[in-house]
Protein backbone atom coordinates (compact mmCIF):
# COMPACT_ATOMS: atom_id res chain seq x y z
CA UNK A 1 0.00 0.00 0.00
CA UNK A 2 1.27 3.65 -0.77
CA UNK A 3 -0.24 6.61 1.28
CA UNK A 4 1.26 9.94 0.54
CA UNK A 5 0.46 12.83 2.90
CA UNK A 6 0.00 16.40 2.19
CA UNK A 7 0.40 18.82 5.50
CA UNK A 8 2.68 21.90 6.51
CA UNK A 9 4.09 20.22 9.35
CA UNK A 10 5.71 17.05 7.77
CA UNK A 11 8.52 17.03 10.36
CA UNK A 12 5.38 15.65 12.69
CA UNK A 13 5.30 12.51 10.88
CA UNK A 14 9.33 11.62 11.51
CA UNK A 15 9.20 10.34 14.86
CA UNK A 16 5.55 7.95 14.22
CA UNK A 17 6.79 6.61 10.90
CA UNK A 18 10.18 5.30 12.16
CA UNK A 19 8.38 3.66 15.49
CA UNK A 20 7.33 0.05 16.57
CA UNK A 21 5.06 -1.57 13.29
CA UNK A 22 5.01 1.12 11.12
CA UNK A 23 8.74 1.31 10.94
CA UNK A 24 9.00 -2.39 10.37
CA UNK A 25 6.55 -2.13 7.80
CA UNK A 26 8.43 0.56 6.24
CA UNK A 27 11.45 -1.35 6.27
CA UNK A 28 10.27 -4.26 4.61
CA UNK A 29 8.70 -2.92 2.34
CA UNK A 30 4.72 -3.98 3.07
CA UNK A 31 3.82 -0.26 3.29
CA UNK A 32 5.28 2.95 1.64
CA UNK A 33 4.13 6.81 3.26
CA UNK A 34 5.45 9.40 1.55
CA UNK A 35 4.62 12.80 3.55
CA UNK A 36 4.71 16.30 1.28
CA UNK A 37 5.45 19.88 2.88
CA UNK A 38 2.40 21.71 1.20
CA UNK A 39 4.34 24.50 1.57
CA UNK A 40 6.64 23.10 -1.55
CA UNK A 41 3.14 23.87 -4.09
CA UNK A 42 3.16 27.54 -3.28
CA UNK A 43 2.75 30.42 -6.00
CA UNK A 44 5.00 33.46 -4.00
CA UNK A 45 7.65 33.80 -2.37
CA UNK A 46 6.45 33.64 1.23
CA UNK A 47 5.23 30.20 0.86
CA UNK A 48 1.90 31.54 2.08
CA UNK A 49 -0.94 28.83 2.86
CA UNK A 50 -3.48 30.74 4.37
CA UNK A 51 -5.41 34.23 4.13
CA UNK A 52 -8.57 35.98 6.12
CA UNK A 53 -11.59 34.53 5.39
CA UNK A 54 -14.44 36.22 3.13
CA UNK A 55 -17.34 36.81 4.97
CA UNK A 56 -15.69 38.17 8.46
CA UNK A 57 -14.72 35.72 11.55
CA UNK A 58 -11.68 34.37 13.32
CA UNK A 59 -9.06 32.76 12.59
CA UNK A 60 -7.72 32.20 9.14
CA UNK A 61 -8.48 29.68 6.13
CA UNK A 62 -5.97 27.78 4.26
CA UNK A 63 -6.02 28.86 0.53
CA UNK A 64 -6.92 26.75 -2.42
CA UNK A 65 -4.47 27.45 -4.66
CA UNK A 66 -1.64 25.23 -3.25
CA UNK A 67 -3.85 22.48 -2.21
CA UNK A 68 -5.23 22.21 -5.73
CA UNK A 69 -1.15 22.63 -7.16
CA UNK A 70 -0.55 19.78 -4.83
CA UNK A 71 -3.18 17.68 -4.96
CA UNK A 72 -2.90 17.39 -8.60
CA UNK A 73 0.65 16.68 -9.05
CA UNK A 74 0.67 14.37 -6.54
CA UNK A 75 -2.08 12.41 -7.89
CA UNK A 76 -0.61 11.45 -11.49
CA UNK A 77 -0.61 7.65 -12.05
CA UNK A 78 1.79 5.91 -10.82
CA UNK A 79 4.63 3.96 -12.67
CA UNK A 80 3.24 1.03 -13.39
CA UNK A 81 0.10 2.65 -14.87
CA UNK A 82 -1.09 3.24 -18.20
CA UNK A 83 -3.28 5.21 -20.08
CA UNK A 84 -5.88 2.39 -19.60
CA UNK A 85 -5.33 2.16 -16.02
CA UNK A 86 -5.02 5.56 -14.55
CA UNK A 87 -7.92 5.92 -13.16
CA UNK A 88 -7.35 2.97 -10.86
CA UNK A 89 -3.67 3.54 -9.72
CA UNK A 90 -4.54 6.87 -9.28
CA UNK A 91 -4.70 7.65 -5.30
CA UNK A 92 -8.31 8.17 -3.27
CA UNK A 93 -7.23 11.55 -1.59
CA UNK A 94 -8.99 11.47 1.72
CA UNK A 95 -9.87 15.09 3.65
CA UNK A 96 -9.76 14.64 7.52
CA UNK A 97 -11.84 16.51 8.69
CA UNK A 98 -14.22 16.41 11.61
CA UNK A 99 -17.18 16.58 9.31
CA UNK A 100 -16.62 13.43 6.90
CA UNK A 101 -17.73 9.96 7.86
CA UNK A 102 -16.65 8.53 11.37
CA UNK A 103 -13.80 6.51 11.24
CA UNK A 104 -14.62 2.29 11.78
CA UNK A 105 -13.36 -0.67 11.36
CA UNK A 106 -15.51 -1.13 7.93
CA UNK A 107 -13.96 1.76 6.52
CA UNK A 108 -10.55 0.53 7.57
CA UNK A 109 -10.89 -2.34 6.00
CA UNK A 110 -12.66 -0.51 2.50
CA UNK A 111 -9.85 1.65 2.12
CA UNK A 112 -7.26 -0.87 2.53
CA UNK A 113 -8.62 -2.84 -0.59
CA UNK A 114 -7.29 0.67 -2.04
CA UNK A 115 -3.51 0.45 -3.24
CA UNK A 116 -2.95 4.31 -3.19
CA UNK A 117 -4.45 6.86 -0.91
CA UNK A 118 -3.12 10.33 -0.36
CA UNK A 119 -4.21 11.85 3.25
CA UNK A 120 -4.89 15.99 3.08
CA UNK A 121 -4.48 17.17 6.20
CA UNK A 122 -5.82 20.80 6.80
CA UNK A 123 -5.31 23.70 9.65
CA UNK A 124 -6.54 26.63 11.07
CA UNK A 125 -10.11 27.08 10.53
CA UNK A 126 -10.18 25.01 7.87
CA UNK A 127 -9.92 24.86 4.05
CA UNK A 128 -11.05 26.87 1.22
CA UNK A 129 -14.41 24.63 0.23
CA UNK A 130 -13.29 24.84 -3.65
CA UNK A 131 -10.71 22.49 -2.66
CA UNK A 132 -12.86 20.21 -1.42
CA UNK A 133 -15.21 20.43 -4.45
CA UNK A 134 -12.34 19.80 -6.98
CA UNK A 135 -9.83 17.62 -5.74
CA UNK A 136 -11.63 15.29 -2.95
CA UNK A 137 -12.99 12.06 -3.09
CA UNK A 138 -13.98 11.32 0.86
CA UNK A 139 -13.90 13.22 3.91
CA UNK A 140 -12.79 11.21 7.57
CA UNK A 141 -13.13 11.90 10.97
CA UNK A 142 -11.78 10.20 13.76
CA UNK A 143 -14.74 11.60 16.41
CA UNK A 144 -17.03 14.50 17.12
CA UNK A 145 -14.17 17.34 18.32
CA UNK A 146 -12.10 19.29 16.91
CA UNK A 147 -7.86 18.78 16.81
CA UNK A 148 -6.15 21.73 15.57
CA UNK A 149 -4.91 19.72 12.61
CA UNK A 150 -5.37 16.58 10.54
CA UNK A 151 -2.11 15.27 11.45
CA UNK A 152 -3.15 12.85 14.28
CA UNK A 153 -6.11 11.43 12.67
CA UNK A 154 -4.07 11.21 9.49
CA UNK A 155 -1.77 8.82 12.10
CA UNK A 156 -4.51 7.18 13.55
CA UNK A 157 -5.85 6.20 9.95
CA UNK A 158 -2.03 4.73 8.71
CA UNK A 159 -1.73 3.06 11.53
CA UNK A 160 -5.47 1.25 11.09
CA UNK A 161 -4.06 0.64 8.06
CA UNK A 162 -1.11 -1.07 8.27
CA UNK A 163 -3.04 -3.93 10.84
CA UNK A 164 -4.43 -4.62 7.47
CA UNK A 165 -1.58 -5.87 5.70
CA UNK A 166 -0.37 -9.28 5.50
CA UNK A 167 3.11 -9.47 7.11
CA UNK A 168 2.92 -6.09 9.55
CA UNK A 169 1.37 -7.96 12.31
CA UNK A 170 3.18 -11.26 13.24
CA UNK A 171 0.46 -13.12 14.42
CA UNK A 172 -2.25 -13.00 11.95
CA UNK A 173 -4.70 -14.07 14.94
CA UNK A 174 -4.28 -10.66 16.86
CA UNK A 175 -5.92 -9.05 13.74
CA UNK A 176 -8.33 -11.17 13.57
CA UNK A 177 -9.75 -10.90 17.46
CA UNK A 178 -9.08 -7.38 17.45
CA UNK A 179 -11.87 -4.93 18.70
CA UNK A 180 -14.82 -4.80 16.17
CA UNK A 181 -13.68 -7.27 13.78
CA UNK A 182 -16.43 -8.77 14.36
CA UNK A 183 -19.03 -6.24 15.80
CA UNK A 184 -18.17 -7.21 19.53
CA UNK A 185 -15.22 -5.44 21.91
CA UNK A 186 -12.59 -7.64 22.35
CA UNK A 187 -12.65 -10.48 25.24
CA UNK A 188 -9.90 -9.05 28.50
CA UNK A 189 -6.75 -10.61 28.32
CA UNK A 190 -4.56 -12.11 31.16
CA UNK A 191 -0.80 -12.81 31.38
CA UNK A 192 1.64 -13.64 34.15
CA UNK A 193 1.61 -13.58 37.47
CA UNK A 194 -1.33 -15.87 37.78
CA UNK A 195 -2.54 -13.99 40.73
CA UNK A 196 -2.11 -10.11 41.84
CA UNK A 197 -3.20 -7.98 44.45
CA UNK A 198 -5.69 -10.70 45.33
CA UNK A 199 -7.07 -11.03 41.42
CA UNK A 200 -6.68 -14.09 40.00
CA UNK A 201 -6.30 -15.62 36.24
CA UNK A 202 -9.88 -17.04 35.47
CA UNK A 203 -9.41 -20.93 35.54
CA UNK A 204 -10.63 -21.72 32.38
CA UNK A 205 -7.80 -19.86 30.83
CA UNK A 206 -5.50 -22.36 32.61
CA UNK A 207 -7.64 -25.47 31.64
CA UNK A 208 -5.70 -25.94 28.02
CA UNK A 209 -9.63 -27.12 26.84
CA UNK A 210 -9.48 -25.09 23.63
CA UNK A 211 -13.22 -25.21 23.22
CA UNK A 212 -13.99 -23.90 26.83
CA UNK A 213 -11.38 -21.16 26.39
CA UNK A 214 -13.08 -20.04 22.85
CA UNK A 215 -16.90 -19.91 24.91
CA UNK A 216 -15.82 -18.17 27.48
CA UNK A 217 -13.81 -15.80 25.28
CA UNK A 218 -16.90 -15.57 23.12
CA UNK A 219 -19.22 -14.62 26.24
CA UNK A 220 -16.40 -12.19 27.76
CA UNK A 221 -16.88 -9.93 24.48
CA UNK A 222 -20.48 -10.24 24.63
CA UNK A 223 -20.09 -9.12 28.22
CA UNK A 224 -17.25 -6.39 27.19
CA UNK A 225 -19.86 -5.36 24.42
CA UNK A 226 -22.95 -4.85 26.32
CA UNK A 227 -21.74 -2.77 28.94
CA UNK A 228 -19.45 -0.70 27.35
CA UNK A 229 -21.04 -0.21 23.83
CA UNK A 230 -24.17 -1.59 23.54
CA UNK A 231 -25.29 0.36 20.58
CA UNK A 232 -22.87 -2.29 18.77
CA UNK A 233 -24.91 -5.07 19.77
CA UNK A 234 -28.53 -3.01 18.00
CA UNK A 235 -30.24 -4.82 15.53
CA UNK A 236 -27.55 -7.42 15.39
CA UNK A 237 -28.54 -10.74 14.17
CA UNK A 238 -27.44 -13.36 16.63
CA UNK A 239 -27.54 -16.81 16.76
CA UNK A 240 -30.17 -18.74 19.22
CA UNK A 241 -27.20 -19.55 21.41
CA UNK A 242 -25.68 -15.85 21.86
CA UNK A 243 -29.78 -14.50 21.85
CA UNK A 244 -29.56 -16.46 25.02
CA UNK A 245 -26.69 -15.86 26.06
CA UNK A 246 -26.94 -11.79 25.85
CA UNK A 247 -30.32 -12.11 27.59
CA UNK A 248 -28.73 -14.07 30.32
CA UNK A 249 -25.95 -11.17 30.25
CA UNK A 250 -28.42 -8.44 30.79
CA UNK A 251 -30.32 -10.37 33.57
CA UNK A 252 -26.94 -10.79 35.38
CA UNK A 253 -26.30 -6.91 35.03
CA UNK A 254 -29.73 -5.86 35.40
CA UNK A 255 -29.72 -4.13 32.34
CA UNK A 256 -32.40 -4.33 29.32
CA UNK A 257 -31.93 -5.68 26.44
CA UNK A 258 -30.28 -3.91 23.42
CA UNK A 259 -33.37 -2.41 21.37
CA UNK A 260 -33.94 -4.02 17.76
CA UNK A 261 -31.61 -7.26 18.45
CA UNK A 262 -32.59 -9.55 16.16
CA UNK A 263 -32.95 -13.55 15.63
CA UNK A 264 -33.00 -15.26 12.71
CA UNK A 265 -35.85 -16.44 11.36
Amino acid sequence: MHIQVLTIFPQLFEPFLVTSLIGRAMERGLLDVAVHDLRHHTSDRHRSVDDEPYGGGGGMVMTAQPWLAAVRALSQPSPQGDATTAAEVKPWRILMSPQGQRLDEAKVRQLAERPRLMLLCGRYEGIDERVRLQVVDEELSIGDYVLSGGELPAMVLIEALSRQIPGVVQLADSVEQDSFRHGLLDYPHYTRPREIEGLEVPEVLLSGHHGDITAWRRRRAFEATLLKRPDLLEGMELEDGEQREVASLCLKHGISLPPGLQRPD
